[in-house]
């Protein structure tokens, strides 16, 4: 019969589990982690919103972490045999390959993308759905990330970004691109906005 404290771990929320190892990351590399905690449900599905859930091709995550936007590319309707999950902590990869067995987890570096996923990508990809902190970043790498984005995408398939920031986390002026921005979310924690980017 278990005892007392590991019923109690046993009825732990998943949730907080989650903050936890988000903290434990973030206080070890605060730069690699786009947040101190996982994204919010209504951010999360803000995000998978954008997304095409009829159409074959994969679908890129980047900086997945635990699996808050993943899931809710999933209760999107998004086939989990989609799902092409690049995530650079390889305990994060642990826990995705554990809660998506039918997604493909590749331990990479995002933004070196076109390596990461070379031998994984046999399609062109309908979205590319990023959890990175790219404020954090040289505007430059920024640059480099959606580039390498674009030419995974297919033809006008977004590459769909949140940011805490007020300002867009790229230009909106790029040249033949086409940028849009959901409502500012206050209900997440901080309040962020998800911006849409795709290649006229």
């Amino acid at each position: 019969m278990p005892s007392q404290s590991s019923a109690r771990a046993l009825k732990k929320p998943l949730r907080l589990d989650d903050e936890v190892r988000f903290l434990r990351s973030w206080i070890e590399k605060p730069l690699h982690m786009g947040a101190v905690m996982p994204s919010g449900r209504l951010l999360a599905r803000t995000m998978a919103s954008y997304v095409d859930n009829h159409s074959d091709g994969p679908v890129i995550e980047l900086g997945p972490g635990t699996g808050a936007i993943t899931k809710a590319l999933l209760d999107h309707g998004v086939d989990e045999k989609r799902l092409v999950l690049v995530e650079y902590n390889p305990g994060f990869c642990a826990l995705l390959r554990d809660r998506f067995p039918q997604a493909t987890v590749v331990q990479g570096d995002a933004y070196a993308l076109e390596k990461s996923v070379k031998d994984v990508l046999k399609a062109p990809a309908s979205a590319v759905v990023s959890g990175l902190p790219l404020v954090t970043k040289p505007m430059l790498m920024r640059l480099k990330l959606i580039r390498d984005a674009f030419s995974a995408l297919g033809p006008k398939a977004p590459f769909i970004q949140f940011t805490y920031s007020v300002a867009p986390p790229i230009p909106k002026s790029l040249p033949g691109v086409f940028t849009e921005a959901s409502e500012r979310i206050w209900m997440n924690l901080p309040p962020a906005r998800v911006w849409v980017y795709r290649k006229g």
